[in-house]
């Protein structure tokens, strides 16, 4: 292209041979995005401080909320744990009272506990002697001892075994994540194996959960249908070394007609790893 600033040296502009009409601008917009792509990454962007009403004390308080729609999702481990870019959601998800200590995951805290309930989960947390002060985002400790609070309150209330389930899959997931910062970080090896064992924990007492609730409630179950449970169950069931049982339950899915493409793929795939032994 020809010099579009030709002659502008003779004013004094001696760099203006140089000037490039348009890429300055696409260099200026490539940082700005570079910038803002940064900033994105960082955790405290998904956060803020929500406010929630305790159906057991009924005082306000707030607690630490992930931004809907702000993660952008980067997929799922086999036991459908998510992903998303930049912070990992779970550990925003049990909500705790931070005046007598109830506890849910965030499916359930918006689903009051009955009368008998609340007296129940009132003299279970009688001794509740407050949560540890958190700034800024959540750590794996901070989550999952919320997430266990929420377990006990599940027990305290004689809550469905869906419910226990559910929020012992979340404990796992958070175990998992922690190992994998650790792994990050160069934790020494022993403790991440005491995670993984702590988490097979609880693996095992979502799949146990999960199990009963199959034979005493009706589905959707935890928002999920009858073959998306049926899945999950499968890979916790593979997870925990209970092989027969994962492959019982992927013939279910795998001959019934109503699965989606999608999943009956990846039960065939669990089911080629199950039997390579892997």
């Amino acid at each position: 292209m020809a010099n579009l600033f030709e002659g502008l040296e003779n004013l004094g502009l001696s760099g203006a041979g140089n000037m490039k009409l348009y890429d300055q601008e696409k260099e200026a917009k490539a940082a700005t995005a570079a910038k803002e792509a940064v900033k994105e990454a960082s955790e405290e962007d998904y956060i803020f401080d929500k406010s929630f009403k305790c159906p057991v004390c009924d005082k306000t308080f707030t607690a630490k909320a992930t931004k809907t729609g702000k993660a952008k999702s980067t997929g799922f481990d086999p036991d459908l744990r998510p992903h998303y870019q930049g912070i990992d959601t779970l550990k925003y998800d049990a909500i705790s009272c931070e005046k007598c200590g109830y506890s849910a995951v965030t499916r359930y805290f918006a689903v009051n506990p009955t009368s008998g309930q609340i007296k129940l989960i009132r003299e279970g947390l009688k001794s509740f002697s407050g949560l540890p002060k958190t700034e800024g985002i959540y750590t794996y400790d901070d989550a999952i001892t919320r997430h266990k609070l929420a377990l006990a309150c599940c027990v305290m209330k004689h809550a469905k075994a869906s419910e226990k389930a559910y929020t012992c899959l979340k404990i796992a997931w958070l175990l998992r994540g922690k190992a994998e910062e650790g792994v990050a970080a160069g934790v020494p090896e022993a403790e991440i194996k005491a995670l993984k064992e702590q988490e097979l924990e609880y693996i095992s007492g979502a799949y146990d959960g999960f199990n009963e609730a199959f034979s005493h409630e009706n589905f959707p179950m935890c928002g999920m249908d009858e073959n998306t449970v049926t899945f999950l169950c499968a890979n916790l069931a593979h997870e925990v070394h209970k092989d027969d049982d994962a492959m019982r339950l992927l013939a279910r899915i795998i001959t019934a007609r109503d699965v989606n493409s999608r999943i009956k793929d990846k039960a065939n795939e669990l089911k080629e790893q199950i039997k390579a032994g892997k």
